[in-house]
C-alpha cells in the first residue's frame, strides 16, 4: 500500500511540475531570405527578441511561449506548406508576414478558427464581416498598426496640408492656380504594392489632386530611370512609393539626378534608416509612414526592446523599425492569450474574442508604447487605430512630422473606408 501510494505522489508530481506545464504554440511565417527580406530579417529578429521576454517574464500566465518560425522566402506556396504543418503541431495562434501569402490563407484560416496576426496592413483584411466580393469577410485576421490604406492617405494628406499649401516650394505654382498631381511607383502585380493603390486615388480626388499614370518598378530594381523619365513627362508634384526599401531608395537616387522635382511619399515598408542613410541629399525631405517608433527613439518601452536586441542578436548592430514593429505585433498577440487563458480556453473563437474586446490597449498597458496611440478593436472592424505615425526626413534624421488622426479628420468617410 506504501509503496502504491508513492507511486501515486509521485506521478502527482511529475503530472504537476513545470515541465508539465502547457506551452502555448504560436507559429510564425517570416521572409529572412526572399524578396522582402531587407525588412523581413529585422523584423524576425524582433518577433524572437519579443517571445523571450515575456518567456523571461513568466510566459502566458505562468506558460511558456514555443514558438515556430519558418522562413517561408515570401513563396505563397511555402506559407502554405508551412501553415499545413503548424496546423498537424496544434499551434494557438498564427503570426504571417506578407499580403500575399495572408490573403491566400485568408478563407482557410477563417475555417480552421485560427486567430492570425499579420505583418501584411493590407486594409482588405481588416473587415470581419462579409462583403459582396468577400462572402466571409476576414474575421479571424488581424493587424497591430494602421493599414496600409489609411497610411497612404494619411501620407498624401499630411503632404498637401503642411508641404503643399505651406511650403516656398510650391507657392508659386499655387498662386498660378495649378493643381497638385500625384504618380504612383510600384511593381505592377504585387498584392503588397498594389493593397492601398485604390485608396490613395480616392484620397487624391478628395484632396483635389490629379493623378497621373502609374509607372511599375520591381522590389529588386536598381534602375529606374525610364520610370522616372516618363513621370517627369507629366510634371508631377508628388510621388507614392508602394514598394519596400531598396528600390525606394532606387526611385528616390533617379528622380534627384534627372530633376523630377517631385517630393516623395512612402508607405511603411519603404521608410526607415536605410532609406536615409542610402539616398543622402536626395531623401531629404521624404514623407513616410511608420507602424511604429524607431529603434532608439525617446518612447516608453524602447529601453525593453533595445535591451533585448542586444542580449538575444549582439553581433547585429544595425536596427530599424521593424523590430519595434514585432514587439507590437508579439505584444498584441500575447495580450489577446493572456486574456484567453484566464478565461480556460484557448480556442481560436475565445483568442478572437479576447481581440475584439480591446478598448483603448496599449502595448503593456504603457501610453505611448513604441510612439503607438492606443488601438481599439470589434467585432465588425478589425483596423485597431485612425492615427498613423508620419515622418520625415530632415537633416539626414527621422523626425515625427504628425500623427494624422484620419478617422477624425474624415468622420464621415471612416467607416466606408473598411475593406479598402
Amino acid at each position: 500500500m506504501g509503496k502504491k501510494l508513492l507511486l501515486l505522489g509521485l506521478m502527482v508530481l511529475f503530472l504537476c511540475s513545470p515541465a508539465m506545464a502547457k506551452e502555448i504554440y504560436i507559429g510564425a511565417l517570416a521572409d529572412e531570405t526572399g524578396a522582402t527580406s531587407e525588412v523581413g530579417r529585422d523584423a524576425a529578429r524582433g518577433v524572437r527578441e519579443c517571445v523571450q521576454y515575456f518567456n523571461d517574464k513568466g510566459g502566458i500566465n505562468g506558460n511558456k511561449i514555443k514558438l515556430n518560425l519558418k522562413d517561408y522566402k515570401y513563396d505563397k506556396q511555402l506559407a502554405v506548406q508551412f501553415y499545413k504543418e503548424f496546423k498537424d503541431g496544434k499551434i494557438d495562434m498564427l503570426l504571417q508576414w506578407g499580403t500575399a501569402d495572408t490573403e491566400a490563407l485568408r478563407a482557410t484560416v477563417n475555417q480552421d478558427k485560427m486567430v492570425t496576426i499579420s505583418d501584411s496592413f493590407s486594409g482588405h483584411l481588416c473587415n470581419p464581416m462579409p462583403v459582396p466580393k468577400n462572402q466571409t469577410g476576414a474575421p479571424y485576421n488581424f493587424i497591430y498598426s494602421t493599414d496600409y490604406s489609411t497610411n497612404a492617405r494619411a501620407c498624401l494628406t499630411t503632404w498637401f496640408e503642411e508641404v503643399w499649401k505651406k511650403s516656398d516650394k510650391w507657392k508659386k505654382a499655387r498662386e498660378a492656380g495649378k493643381k497638385p498631381k500625384l504618380v504612383c511607383f510600384f511593381q505592377k502585380g504585387c498584392a503588397y504594392c498594389e493593397a492601398p493603390l485604390a485608396a490613395i486615388k480616392d484620397q487624391a480626388a478628395i484632396l483635389g489632386i490629379e493623378v497621373g499614370n502609374d509607372q511599375s518598378v520591381g522590389l529588386k530594381d536598381v534602375d529606374s530611370t525610364s520610370q522616372v523619365l516618363a513621370a517627369k513627362n507629366e510634371n508631377p508634384t508628388v510621388v507614392w512609393h508602394g514598394n519596400t526599401t531598396d528600390s525606394v531608395v532606387t526611385v528616390v537616387k533617379d528622380a534627384f539626378a534627372n530633376g523630377l522635382g517631385a517630393d516623395h511619399i512612402v508607405n511603411n515598408w519603404g521608410f526607415d534608416q536605410s532609406l536615409v542613410d542610402r539616398t543622402g541629399e536626395a531623401g531629404e525631405g521624404v514623407i513616410g509612414a511608420a507602424a511604429a517608433a524607431f529603434f532608439g527613439e525617446d518612447v516608453p518601452l524602447m529601453k525593453e526592446v533595445m535591451e533585448y536586441a542586444k542580449k538575444i542578436h549582439p553581433a547585429e548592430k544595425k536596427r530599424d523599425v521593424r523590430t519595434c514593429q514585432a514587439w507590437l505585433k508579439v505584444g498584441m498577440a500575447a495580450a489577446a492569450l493572456t486574456e484567453a487563458s484566464k478565461k480556460g480556453e484557448l480556442s481560436g473563437p475565445a483568442i478572437k474574442a479576447a481581440l475584439e474586446g480591446f478598448k483603448d490597449w496599449t502595448l503593456f498597458g504603457v501610453a505611448n508604447a513604441l510612439g503607438r496611440p492606443p488601438y481599439t478593436l470589434t467585432d465588425k472592424d478589425h483596423r485597431p487605430s485612425g492615427v498613423a505615425l508620419v515622418y520625415q526626413i530632415k537633416g539626414k534624421k527621422i523626425q515625427l512630422l504628425k500623427k494624422m488622426d484620419m478617422k477624425t479628420a474624415f468622420k464621415d468617410k471612416w467607416d466606408s473606408w473598411l475593406g479598402w
